[in-house]
């Protein structure tokens, strides 16, 4: 699986390269069909600069595309621990209310969660995508998706981020998300072993679905709150694909919005950034994706049918049993990453 994210970062590499002498144009590094391209749109009418979006679909691959000094990327979407991690490494523009005036709509205590390099931007869980169709019983286990029905061989995707592919065996073998010892990573190597013959593919569900070799062959699979509506959106079928939380628990996550600190657009990045973040536009961007806004100033435009739809805001008690991400040893992404290289091994 390194090969395909060595050869994205590549492509991308090229690409931005060669967008390096457009000044009017502000390079966005983010999930595919994670922004509202009118807000894009809106910030390119009033203010004459471009907004180029280039997809990822790892945060390994973004990762490495960030570490790259001549990747030429003006903003990024990053997880709350990405945003701690890059920043404090100098890749990424500490953000203040003086710089970007829309950090005043958010709570502090989300602010802190971008530990000072990012606007939060919207937040959410892990969990099961399922299409209603081929599964007809909700899933409310990370059992349904880690030991599979013998119905559901070759029909499920995973993920190969070093982070999110060790959620679903952690939670279940009843330990912490961030585990680094090698005792416990071991053992969650052994619940995605036994898995492996069930896996069609481990790239990212939103990424796999459009694969026309296997795309309709996909029945479950890990992903994000939000991705549901992406995929029914793809799937030209409104209502098919579902999401459920298992009751175990699960990843909360937020992302991050930030600047690079070697944007050499840093004023028009930053400018975009703000646009983003304003009350109308963190709304409106939540509205068109069906997904949670950080924006406590948004709320108010938010509709409450929206509000109290437990697909989209996580209730309390499912959060309360969550878990945030953090840092993990160097060892243990290593050793992470050879079990994800192993899983072939055993499909």
């Amino acid at each position: 699986m390194r090969v395909r994210t060595l050869a994205i970062s590549a492509t991308l590499a090229g690409f931005l390269v060669s967008t390096a002498a457009h000044a009017e144009t502000l390079n966005l590094l983010i999930w595919e069909s994670y922004i509202d391209q009118k807000i894009l749109d809106r910030f390119t009418e009033t203010t004459g600069v471009a907004v180029n979006q280039i997809f990822y679909d790892s945060g390994d691959a973004r990762d490495e595309i960030l570490s790259d000094p001549n990747s030429n990327i003006d903003l990024a979407v990053v997880g709350e621990n990405g945003a701690e991690l890059f920043g404090k490494r100098g890749i990424l523009e500490g953000l203040t209310q003086a710089n970007v005036p829309s950090l005043t709509g958010y709570r502090p205590d989300w602010n802190a969660r971008c530990a000072g390099y990012g606007l939060p931007y919207l937040w959410g869980t892990m969990g099961i995508v399922y299409r209603s169709d081929k599964v007809k019983t909700t899933p409310t286990s990370w059992t349904d998706l880690m030991v599979p029905a013998p119905e559901l061989k070759k029909h499920i995707a995973m993920y190969d981020d070093h982070n999110e592919a060790f959620i679903a065996p952690l939670v279940l073998l009843g330990k912490s998300i961030n585990a680094n010892d090698t005792e416990t990573l071991k053992a969650a190597f052994e619940v995605m072993k036994t898995q492996a013959p069930f896996v069609l593919t481990y790239d990212y569900v939103i990424t796999s679905i459009q694969n026309p070799d296997t795309g309709k062959e996909i029945y479950m699979a890990i992903a994000y709150s939000g991705d549901q509506h992406v995929l029914n959106e793809k799937a030209g079928t409104p209502g098919v694909w579902r999401y459920a939380v298992p009751k175990e628990g699960t990843l909360s996550w937020l992302d991050c919005l930030a600047v690079t600190a070697d944007s050499p657009r840093k004023a028009q990045a930053l400018q975009l950034l703000d646009f983003i973040g304003s009350p109308e536009n963190a709304a409106a961007n939540a509205l068109a994706l069906t997904m949670p806004t950080a924006s406590e100033a948004a709320l108010p435009l938010i509709p409450a049918d929206m509000l109290n739809d437990p697909e989209i805001y996580t209730p309390a008690d499912i959060l309360a049993k969550s878990q945030y991400q953090k840092e993990l040893s160097v060892q243990s992404i290593q050793t992470r990453r050879r079990i994800i290289s192993a899983m072939a091994n055993f499909q």
